[in-house]
């Protein structure tokens, strides 16, 4: 069981180092910011496994549970990563500013930042509004309405950030499947960026269920219900790439890509899973699911009015957040 966890770990963080890499050197190739490749190219690559989770229950689960898992999936994952991702990420520039690698200052695009944190809490916000609003079978069109006005807005949102100048730059670490590729070191083909990427992105995905699976079993073994473990568990080992990604810039001093591979999986996450509860469920929320969503929003408020106002985040900032989860936790287990 601990076995299952930490092979699927292993390869999470295998398939994450490939991914991060590869994804670099497609925004290279493509001429495309930071911010998009950190926002769309990585933020929504590495949000699949999760977006899979609730999809796979609600429209194709068995049972009286199926609902609740879809739904607990679609809540968790913002709330994990405003509570917990990001919060990481804080603990990481400390963490590697002792040791040297870096400094305590996060180099903040500030305008992409506020832009995903605008669009997080208006999609998500209008999610927890349907929750709230009582609607019966006959009204089931508000629903759709819902969840079409919410793609709609990812699309608006990947057509404002598309439109965004600038290349990733040129300190990229050379491609890891051309190394040793004298010939192809410094301009290694599409063809391999994107086999390298592939494969990143599908160790990431076997790893996350590989994760998942421990966790289930180890759930059972101590008796936790199904609800929490959508809530809390799985989102913990599905939201792991987008955690690991981001980790992995903040050592390279890459902020720009590690913040925005978050906020992005925030608005992603925001939108299109919420609009699959909205059409597949009658997206009704217990107490937990409301909790987990207004801490989330809160968080979200925090940070984004920091950026607005001050136009940076401190490290301590993000790790605030963290309080909003563990107060979650307790309140859930109290």
């Amino acid at each position: 069981m601990s076995g299952l966890l930490f092979l699927g770990l292993l390869i999470i963080l295998g398939g994450s180092y490939l991914f991060t890499n590869g994804v670099e050197w497609i925004g290279k190739r493509l001429r495309l910011s930071e911010g998009v490749v950190g926002s769309v190219l990585a933020g929504v690559g590495t949000a699949m496994p999760e977006t899979m989770v609730p999809v796979i229950a609600i429209f194709f689960g068995d049972g009286e549970t199926r609902q609740g898992v879809g739904i607990g999936a679609i809540l968790g994952a913002p709330f994990m990563l405003t509570g917990l991702a990001l919060p990481l990420l804080g603990l990481g520039v400390l963490f590697f500013s002792s040791i040297g690698r870096r400094t305590t200052e996060i180099s903040l695009n500030a305008p992409l930042v506020k832009m995903d944190l605008g669009f997080f809490l208006t999609s998500y916000g209008m999610a927890l509004l349907m929750a709230w609003l009582p609607v019966g079978e006959s009204g089931r069109w508000i629903h759709y309405a819902a969840a079409a006005i919410l793609i709609g807005l990812y699309l608006f949102y990947l057509r404002r950030l598309l439109v965004k100048e600038g290349t990733v730059g040129e300190d990229l670490e050379p491609l890891i499947l051309s190394r040793g590729r004298t010939r192809t070191r410094d301009h290694p083909p599409m063809a391999l960026i994107l086999t390298q990427t592939a494969l990143g992105f599908g160790l990431v995905v076997s790893g996350a269920y590989l994760f998942v699976e421990g966790m289930q079993r180890l759930s059972q073994t101590f008796g936790v219900s199904p609800l929490i473990l959508s809530l809390i568990i799985t989102p913990i080992a599905t939201e792991l790439p987008e955690t690991f990604n981001s980790f992995i810039w903040i050592a390279q001093r890459k902020d720009t890509l590690a913040v925005a591979n978050i906020t992005g999986a925030m608005v992603f996450q925001s939108t299109f899973p919420v609009g699959v509860g909205l059409i597949g469920t009658p997206w009704q929320l217990d107490r937990l699911g409301l909790a987990s969503a207004v801490l989330a929003l809160l968080a979200a408020f925090v940070l984004y009015n920091l950026v607005r106002f001050r136009g940076r985040w401190r490290p301590v900032h993000l790790i605030f957040c963290l309080s909003l989860y563990v107060a979650y936790i307790l309140y859930v287990f109290g």
